[in-house]
């Protein structure tokens, strides 16, 4: 039964190829439909039974027109032929880095009765895939078999054989599967390897990836009334062709991965359903490393240079919270997959950086402070750093706005934020202020309080807020403020250059868009406000009660209170913006032994 489904498949996979190539087809028959219609003409001409004024002048304008066509068939099959697809960034994997791997890999293609895939390339992503990257290429010439005898006079044509696409494959696989696992799951990947050597199939997927790299470049603004008619028209007619041969493409690729998964069948089946399970708690774990521990560290131009081993922590305690521990014990004696590299470290390093790229448009600028940071120093290097950072853009953004430091104090203290979010009791103060003038804490000196400032007008922008709650007045002019200044400094940092001021290869990033996958939207006005608030409480914390920074390998940046996580925080800081209220806050600073009244040390 196995054999009759992969072949049903790889029969529907053909079938459906076939049909791509009839429409490309019969676009290039519609487009020698004018010269031949000329060829008919001057025929009749020729052997005087299409003669007169009328016919000479059809002749005229049918040939002008059949130039005209096969000008712009000629130009359009040549973008199509030579534009180059999107390729996916990736780490490529020499076999001398990983012969393990690549040993595995060949050995399960035999197996599995396929081509070996060209090469190994890792992805900083829980997918796996094959990926053709021979685009107009037909592949190297093929060595003469044991039937292509020399014939003595005669210019050999060397064959050409189709080249077997890339297996790019997740790195957090490699770091947190067994050997065992990583082989189940790679295995109906690996067996489309064998449909994609079918030259229909081949044929049709490079017609589809030219038309859609066709579009790319017609999308490409140009100068000039030529070049943007040109592109117009190269956009029109590969739309027209990618939405006749759309049904049919995605057809033929779902008839290759159901022969793929069939012919896999026979490959570790009973393996690959508990390997499953290890891809879904893998994604889980690697979602909540790089939008909770990666991104805070991305964010202050560091990158954490061994994500891959850190996904493993993460997944560890992910397991152990949820009372998995002892059932992944035993496969944790196993041989893990990353064993199969010979410098697992370096590679680690390199997935890590191009992760940073992807998912935040990272290295940016030639700024100094943009390097590696072991985990190790993770909550030195970036949560404390953060939160003193943080800390001191609050303080700006409140000296911007006329607000004066708590009296009797040499330094920024947590005081003067609760004092200035609290909110006041009686109608007469901050709250109710003219419109126009900057806002003050209700203990300040009147004598000492700023005068009006245009710093915020009301009556310039009567549109909704940004969020559909900002909390008090004061809470929102923060807020505002604090956005207004993140921006002002992102923008001041060019994107896409690395460390050393040189721009990324333009093999990886076209056009320099960067980020190309964004983790998360940009945080709101009140999330930056939220954060920026707790970053001064933790900054008190530290530089008061002998609190420290650590890392939670789920949860990101922690404040650890007297040997403690403190899970307890942010409900108090958003009491604090939202109501104005500072009771709930002021308790929990009394109760940790924090006094907010004492100066605090700033970056």
């Amino acid at each position: 039964m196995t054999g009759i489904g992969v072949e049903a498949g790889a029969q529907a996979a053909r079938s459906r190829a076939l049909a791509v190539l009839r429409v490309r087809g019969r676009a290039l028959g519609a487009a020698v439909l004018p010269a031949a219609a000329e060829v008919v003409l001057l025929a009749g001409a020729a052997t005087g039974h299409l003669v007169g004024p009328g016919w000479d002048a059809a002749r005229w304008a049918v040939g002008a027109l059949a130039v005209l066509v096969l000008l712009a068939t000629a130009g359009i099959a040549l973008v199509v032929a030579r534009a180059r697809p999107a390729m996916t960034p990736t780490v490529p994997v020499t076999e001398e880095s990983a012969p393990d791997l690549y040993r595995m890999v060949r050995d399960l293609a035999e197996r599995l009765e396929v081509p070996a895939p060209s090469a190994i390339a890792l992805t900083p992503d829980c997918d796996s895939w094959l990926e053709d990257r021979s685009h107009a290429a037909h592949g190297p010439p093929a060595r003469p078999g044991p039937g292509d005898a020399e014939v003595p006079g005669e210019r050999r044509r060397p064959r050409r054989v189709p080249v077997t696409p890339v297996l790019v494959i997740g790195s957090p696989f490699l770091w947190w599967m067994r050997v065992g696992e990583l082989r189940a799951v790679i295995a109906p990947v690996v067996a489309g390897t064998g449909p994609s050597a079918h030259p229909d199939i081949a044929a049709a997927r490079r017609f589809v990836r030219g038309l859609d790299a066709t579009l790319a470049v017609a999308a490409t603004p140009r100068r000039g009334p030529l070049a943007r008619g040109a592109c117009a028209l190269l956009g029109r007619v590969a739309r027209l062709l990618l939405g006749a041969c759309r049904e049919h493409a995605a057809q033929m690729e779902r008839g290759v991965a159901a022969a793929a998964a069939e012919r896999a069948r026979t490959v570790d089946y009973g393996l690959r359903i508990v390997a499953q399970e290890q891809v879904g708690l893998a994604y889980a774990g690697w979602d909540r490393l790089l939008t909770r521990v990666a991104l805070p560290a991305w964010r202050m131009g560091r990158w954490p240079s061994r994500l891959d081993a850190g996904v493993v922590a993460a997944l560890t305690e992910l397991s152990r919270r949820d009372r998995l521990a002892e059932g992944f014990t035993s496969r944790l004696g196993e041989r893990p997959a990353c064993d199969l590299l010979e410098e697992p470290g370096s590679v680690d390093e390199a997935t890590s950086l191009l992760a940073a790229r992807l998912f935040h448009g990272g290295p940016a600028g030639p700024r100094a402070d943009w390097a590696p940071v072991d985990w190790q120093a993770y909550p030195e290097e970036v949560v404390d750093r953060t939160w003193r950072a943080d800390a001191a853009r609050l303080h700006r953004v409140l000296d911007s706005l006329g607000t004066r430091p708590v009296r009797h104090t040499a330094g920024p203290t947590l005081a003067r934020i609760l004092d200035h979010l609290t909110e006041p009791a009686d109608p007469v103060g901050p709250a109710a202020a003219a419109p126009g003038t900057a806002l003050v804490p209700a203990h300040a000196d009147p004598d000492s309080c700023p005068g009006p400032t245009a710093a915020v007008d009301p009556d310039e922008d009567d549109g909704p807020a940004e969020d559909d709650d900002p909390g008090t007045e004061r809470s929102a002019l923060l807020a505002a403020g604090l956005s207004a200044e993140v921006a002002r400094e992102e923008n001041a940092v060019p994107r896409g250059a690395t460390a050393a001021g040189q721009g990324p290869p333009s093999t990886l990033w076209d056009g320099g868009a960067l980020p190309l996958v964004p983790l998360q939207p940009p945080r709101t006005a009140r999330e930056l406000l939220t954060d920026h608030v707790t970053a001064m409480v933790c900054c008190a914390a530290v530089d008061t009660a002998g609190a420290v920074p650590a890392l939670d390998w789920l949860d990101g940046p922690s404040l650890l209170l007297h040997g403690e996580r403190a899970a307890d925080l942010t409900p108090r800081v958003l009491s604090l913006i939202e109501e104005g209220d500072p009771g709930p806050l002021r308790e929990w600073l009394a109760a940790a032994g924090i006094r907010p009244e004492k100066p605090i040390r700033l970056v």
